[in-house]
């Protein structure tokens, strides 16, 4: 785990609050369910485009922050047809937490 790209993608503003915000996705993101594929869930992540109109920054920019943050590891994206979904990498979280409480 590369604690240094986790605090670098953490020391910005809006990309905290998108971990913030997939954290309870149905409650923040309350639109997103009517652009899921039957039968899947909002567990399998939040769009970009609904994520970019929360955080109102433009698609490039959110676009850019989602790749930070998931090659950090606190994001996972799975692609259904042309759009992408992103939801929190729980077990990279799960670490992160720990290693805080005990090493720091």
């Amino acid at each position: 785990m590369e604690y240094l790209n986790i605090f670098k993608a953490l020391s910005n503003e809006t990309r905290l609050n998108i971990l913030k915000w997939l954290k309870d996705p149905e409650v923040n993101f309350p639109k997103q369910g009517a652009h899921l594929p039957k039968g899947v869930s909002l567990k399998g992540g939040v769009c970009v485009g609904d994520i970019q109109e929360k955080a109102n920054a433009s698609q490039s920019t959110i676009s850019q922050y989602l790749t930070i943050l998931q090659n950090a590891g606190l994001l996972e994206s799975v692609r259904y047809g042309q759009w992408t979904y992103y939801r929190r990498n729980e077990e990279t979280i799960k670490v992160l937490a720990e290693n805080i409480k005990t090493e720091i």
